[in-house]
């Protein structure tokens, strides 16, 4: 492992020990770069944003593994900032299969990466509770002595599961005892929920996803004790209604209104200038 590795996986777990950082969601090289010069201290990626950015659906694995992994490594060396690996469900089923696929994942770098309990499967979205524990076990046997940290996802809420509450908090402690670094339950949005959910498994840190506006601000989420905020796909998702909102007023209106709402040239232009050096 490079010092350099070494020192991004320290720090991406000092970040976890105290306060509350946002974690944004970079879909390639030069929104890596750009979040690093906005200030940023570690970067997720997004499997939406970079399967959408190939043309496939964030869907059913639908970027093989293989290609998933070259984007994450991509996105390890496009700056010394620590990467947590938004690695769906592990790209395999059984708890060995996971272990296995988790280790490719370490051995691209990263500071952290998470695993989800979605099947794929839109019959069975979720895998068998005895199942998604012993998964959570297999990946945190993989990573030891590594120094990344494993977020364990539940997914609960997302799927719309009939009775999502009590599976999220039995799944997040579950996980938590498992070994699991940081707990994850996307879709939360009431505060109280999130402060019960941050009770829950404390210490260890809870991760937040705001991909839409929530009515909370990064210190309301603070105050309710969340360690970490991702935002998932919606910066991609950004970028993708700037682009839409130009392309179709020129394609139904004629207009090139829109185009004002662009970034400048000269400033992108400066600032990858530089940021290549």
């Amino acid at each position: 492992m490079s010092d350099a590795i070494q020192i991004a996986r320290e720090r991406f777990r000092v970040l976890h020990e105290s306060g509350c950082f946002v974690i944004p969601n970079p879909w390639d090289i030069g929104s890596a770069l750009m979040l690093r010069g906005l200030g940023y201290e570690a970067l997720a990626t997004t499997s939406a944003g970079f399967a959408f950015s190939r043309g496939l659906p964030d869907t059913d694995w639908a970027v093989p593994r293989d290609a998933m992994l070259g984007h994450i490594a991509e996105l390890v060396r496009a700056t010394p900032l620590p990467v947590n690996a938004d690695y769906e469900s592990g790209y395999a089923h059984d708890p060995e299969g996971v272990a296995a696929s988790v280790q490719l994942c370490a051995a691209s770098g990263v500071a952290g990466l998470s695993i989800e309990d979605n099947t794929g499967d839109a019959a069975v979205p979720l895998y068998d509770f005895d199942l998604a524990v012993a998964r959570i076990r297999a990946a945190v046997t993989a990573l030891k002595g590594s120094g990344v940290l494993l977020t364990a996802r539940c997914e609960a809420a997302l799927i719309k599961h009939p009775n999502a509450d009590f599976e999220i908090d039995r799944r997040l402690v579950a996980f938590a005892e498992a070994g699991a670094d940081v707990l994850y339950a996307p879709g939360l949005r009431d505060p109280a929920r999130i402060r019960q959910i941050v009770q829950m498994v404390a210490p260890k840190p809870v991760n937040l996803l705001v991909s839409a506006p929530i009515g909370l601000s990064v210190a309301d989420i603070a105050a309710l004790g969340v360690r970490r905020i991702s935002v998932g796909s919606a910066f991609a998702r950004a970028a993708w209604g700037g682009f839409l909102k130009a392309a179709r007023q020129v394609a139904n209106d004629g207009s090139f209104a829109a185009l004002g709402e662009a970034e400048p040239f000269d400033a992108l232009n400066r600032f990858f200038r530089d940021a290549g050096r």
